[in-house]
């Protein structure tokens, strides 16, 4: 067979194997349904001739977006007619999702690579597969035709659906098979997924964003923001409500512009009509950029009563300067108001918050805003990273006087004040009665079990696994500066 690469850059793999490289798709995105049959009729490469299946194991990095994406290509290839597998050496295809947010997530990626190339060569049917943020990236793409040829598959976060085409081309074949769409031709809808929780579950309302952070590279990997039919959201949110699913998660890079696209709905609009879903239990949201939070989506945080009290609202940096040179369109003092407003229709409200540190120009006197305003704001937790310059991105050709040594101090120092914030928080609930989605067995002790309140405090407490998907009283007794530990206070209902 010839060099299905070479085929690729001269434009003509697309008659072979009905597969694209690097291909510039059309706009507008259009709105396709898949039967899941028919996706799959001429791709059930996923059992031996003996009809013995082959096992895949999925590899995920990064965020929930991933999470949910894993998700979809779970369940393409249980339809192919895979099995899952919970182990290298008893998979036949190892597929990487990954990450490309930051630099030492893609480093991991590739050492994995590396060290399963040996278990490559016990085994000839053994496919590997690189996907999701990290694909999209050229430089990403010449490493792996250049130092991992042994990886059978790459493709990207715009097509996965087309994963039983791309994983038939690779059987196929002796070369990498490439297939990476520059942009989104579809918004695919009616794939099936195998949800990895049976209490909590991921729903996409939007991919994409088109904030272009100086130093983000989602844009570049994920694309334009583009919004679900809002009639695709509720039939998808009541399947899982019926299916016994308590809370539901809906997913965006900023929800918070869900609908701009559409022109007919606003995410307030989109959040209250879940809320209206008969038997709905609990609704999360995440991420929300603090540019357009708008007063009517506040009152619909707070006049919806399934919707928690938790708001995700990153910052990044406390001072107007760095986040004019991160382009971050918020101010400092844009944040604080947004934070009054939201406090004051919401009380009881968790706000937690995602920090860079030692951004290009960063002083010690901009840090200290970061610090000043972490101190005013009181987050419930937050999420901190020292800056990572990311190909392509404007940030990366910032000049950076920073050193390595100043940022891992800078790191340090805020966490100390953010964990003594976290801890006084968690220590006011001390004593309280707080209500708790029992999530399932912690990980390390199995008479623990594992949930979170409505603020999203994770807590553990002493129980039965029979009490997984319930809601029960929990009272806290000792809390710490990541979770709460308590003894639950069985309610009538559930001891009956």
């Amino acid at each position: 067979m010839e060099n299905l690469v070479k085929l690729a850059r001269e434009g003509r793999l697309e008659q072979g194997l009905g597969l694209t490289f690097g291909t510039h798709r059309p706009n507008p995105v259009e709105r396709v349904a898949y039967d899941i049959e028919e996706l799959v009729r001429d791709y059930r490469v996923g059992r031996r001739a003996d009809g013995s299946p082959y096992r895949f194991l999925i590899k995920t990095y990064g965020c929930q977006m991933n999470e949910h994406d894993t998700e979809v290509m779970s369940g393409l290839l249980l339809a192919m007619g895979y099995e899952q597998s919970d182990s290298d050496e008893n998979a036949d295809f190892i597929l990487f999702n990954t990450c490309a947010v930051r630099e030492n997530a893609e480093a991991k990626v590739f050492g994995e690579i590396g060290r399963l190339r040996p278990l490559k060569a016990k085994n000839p049917e053994l496919l590997l597969g690189l996907c999701g943020c990290m694909a999209q990236e050229q430089g990403v793409q010449k490493m792996v035709l250049e130092k991992f040829p042994w990886v059978d598959v790459v493709f990207g976060t715009h097509n996965i659906h087309r994963l039983p085409a791309i994983l038939t081309a690779a059987k196929q074949s002796q070369e990498t098979v490439m297939e990476v769409w520059d942009k989104a031709a579809e918004t695919v809808e009616d794939i099936p997924k195998v949800r990895k929780d049976s209490v909590r579950a991921w729903v996409n309302i939007q991919y994409g964003c088109n904030k272009f952070c100086t130093y983000c590279i989602v844009p570049y990997t994920r694309g334009r923001e583009r919004s679900r039919e809002p009639e695709d959201v509720i039939n998808e949110v009541r399947e899982l409500v019926a299916a016994g699913y308590k809370e539901i998660t809906l997913l965006g890079q900023n929800v918070n512009d869900y609908g701009v696209d559409l022109g007919t709905i606003t995410f307030a609009q989109l959040l209250r009509a879940v809320n209206d879903i008969e038997g709905i239990d609990r609704i999360r949201f995440t991420t929300s950029n603090p540019w357009n939070f708008t007063d009517d989506l506040i009152a619909a945080i707070a006049e919806c009563e399934h919707v928690v009290e938790h708001i995700h609202l990153p910052v990044q940096s406390g001072n107007n300067e760095i986040l004019r040179r991160m382009n971050r369109t918020h101010t400092r003092e844009y944040y604080l108001q947004l934070v009054n407003k939201i406090r004051k229709a919401i009380p009881d409200v968790s706000l937690t918050t995602d920090i860079i540190v030692g951004f290009p120009g960063e002083t010690e006197a901009a840090f200290q805003d970061t610090l000043s305003l972490v101190r005013e704001v009181q987050f419930d937790n937050a999420f901190t990273f020292i800056y990572s310059p990311r190909e392509n991105t404007p940030a990366a050709k910032f000049a950076d006087e920073v050193t390595l040594e100043e940022k891992k101090d800078r790191l340090r120092r805020l966490n100390d004040v953010q964990y003594q914030i976290s801890l006084a928080r968690n220590q006011a609930l001390k004593g309280r009665v707080v209500e708790v989605l029992v999530e399932g067995e912690s990980k390390t002790n199995r008479e623990v079990l594992t949930g979170r309140t409505r603020t999203n405090h994770l807590v553990l407490f002493p129980g039965d696994i029979s009490l997984k998907g319930q809601h029960v009283d929990v009272e806290i007794t000792n809390p710490q500066t990541f979770l709460l530990k308590g003894q639950c206070v069985y309610r009538e209902e559930v001891v009956s």
